[in-house]
């Protein structure tokens, strides 16, 4: 008995060892391994941007292998990641984040090792399935690690590693495949998550505790099933369409689509009237501020996601820019958020309908300023890079406000199934923006997209008219959000010092 006595003492005095900021040195391991795992998602989210249009000259596959390629991964991360934070709940935290680890390190493997297109955009799929089970893993693991006064910091933490990935992405991606590693060219840009993902998985292995709900929810599998149909119906042929002159299949599917989430809605109605464990709860759409800072969200990832897939073909294949000067120019707009961010999360709370405005409107002028330079013949990396910039910080007024505005109107037994409910529309928001928006600037192309990029003649000025429709069609998404923003409120909570990141 004494000696148990004085584990239990030693145990509580180092507890209260605390280091810097309040966390103890197990708790700084732990953290330690969310961080890299959140710079790891955010690097690769945008690492393969860049490399787009390497890999479908050396893959072929048409324009819509690199949609797939973005949207896919995107697609596959909303559609499961509700799924993924039930899968924690009821198999444990630890076991779940080191299967999703595991599984992109191989899925990784796999696109770095892609002999067709099939098999890339199957390993992209893989990886974004992957990720929608690491990522709400990270705040299971820091609720039950942590004080509930430490929350912020550890999110702070989380979130910072994300925009450093983020940033770092595009640019990372560029110098790998310019720099052709070993003769393998853009495949570099996918080997190097395997080393990091070994390590990783090592790391997690020995530091991360185990943790699990105590009262463990049911899995929606016929809703799961249902929203992963309904996105199928609505992407294929956004994506597929414009390679097939939009045949009569297409329309079919999309009129399908209708069905099949109006199907959803009514399924997750009937399960909630019985008390059982639904993806997405009703109740949450009932509330305005939910509604339309959930619509207000989904939209700006698309436009905002959209304009950065677009703007590196312009660059590279209308420009004949490197992928190196590409990167540095498409960093600029995770740069111009992250720069932004911390000020509207501090005062955006307050005023959210001014805050969100404001950024729409910028995000608006930012991708009106690249259209108006591509359509006169603007091709100088400084001009360029300031538009993106713009519709970077605008994106980093509205964000982190929108992520308040919507945790803010979700009552604590809500919290953890509405911010699922808010991430997976993010990223679905960022699939969709990819195959719609996109959709009109490949079909501008035409036939000119089927040639090698030169960066002057007709060609290039195919490309400049292609992207300033597309990005019109941008700005008419951002000025939508300064529309729906009208039904957010004017005041909100008072200011706050921990940033969140959508």
């Amino acid at each position: 008995m004494a000696i148990a006595e004085g584990a239990d003492v030693q145990r509580a005095e180092k507890e209260r060892a605390v280091g810097p900021a309040g966390l103890s040195r197990r708790r700084w391991a732990v953290l330690g391994v969310l961080a890299a795992a959140s710079f790891f998602d955010g690097l690769d989210a945008n690492i393969v941007a860049v490399a787009l249009p390497s890999i479908q000259r050396g893959l072929g596959g048409g324009f819509a292998t690199a949609q797939w390629a973005v949207a896919g991964y995107s697609l596959a991360t909303a559609v499961l990641l509700i799924t993924g934070g039930r899968l924690g709940d009821i198999y444990g935290s630890r076991r779940v984040f080191l299967i999703g680890i595991a599984g992109f390190t191989l899925s990784s493997g796999v696109v770095a090792a892609a002999v067709g297109p099939e098999m890339l955009v199957a390993g992209r799929v893989a990886q974004g399935a992957t990720v929608a089970l690491m990522l709400p893993q990270a705040m299971a693991v820091i609720k039950k690690e942590f004080r509930p006064e430490e929350w912020g910091i550890a999110s702070a933490v989380t979130g910072i590693a994300i925009s450093v990935g983020s940033i770092g992405g595009p640019v990372v991606g560029g110098l790998l495949t310019d720099l052709d590693l070993f003769g393998t060219g853009w495949r570099a840009v996918f080997w190097i998550n395997v080393p990091i993902g070994v390590v990783l998985l090592a790391c997690a292995i020995r530091v991360l505790p185990e943790s699990r709900a105590e009262q463990r929810p049911a899995l929606d599998l016929s809703g799961a099933a249902l929203v992963a149909l309904a996105s199928l119906a609505l992407m294929f042929p956004l994506v597929q369409g414009t390679e097939h002159g939009w045949p009569l299949w297409s329309q079919v599917l999309v009129t399908v689509s209708l069905g099949l989430w109006l199907l959803f809605a009514a399924h997750q109605r009937r399960r909630s009237a019985r008390g059982i464990d639904v993806l997405v709860p009703p109740s949450l759409f009932r509330r305005r501020t939910f509604s339309a800072g959930l619509i207000a969200a989904l939209l700006t990832f698309a436009g905002a996601t959209s304009f950065t897939f677009l703007l590196t073909y312009y660059l590279q294949f209308g420009l004949a820019w490197s992928s190196t000067r590409t990167a540095l120019a498409v960093a600029v707009v995770p740069l111009g958020i992250t720069l932004v961010f911390q000020i509207a999360w501090k005062y955006g709370p307050g005023r959210p309908r001014l805050f969100v405005t404001a950024g729409a409107l910028t995000m608006a002028a930012g991708a009106l300023g690249a259209a108006v330079l591509a359509a006169g013949g603007q091709t100088g990396f400084a001009p360029l890079a300031v538009a993106a910039f713009v519709l970077g910080a605008g994106t980093g007024l509205s964000s982190p406000v929108l992520t308040s505005v919507l945790l803010g109107s979700l009552t604590p037994r809500e919290a953890g199934a509405g911010s699922g409910v808010i991430h997976a529309a993010t990223q679905f928001g960022a699939a969709v923006g990819i195959a719609l928006i996109g959709a009109v600037f490949f079909g501008g192309l035409g036939g000119a997209g089927d040639s090698a990029p030169t960066g002057t003649g007709g060609s290039a000025d195919v490309y400049a008219d292609a992207l300033g429709t597309a990005l019109l069609c941008s700005a008419a998404v951002f000025a939508l959000v300064a529309v729906v923003a009208r039904a957010l409120p004017s005041r909100g909570v008072g200011p706050t010092e921990d940033p969140v990141s959508l």
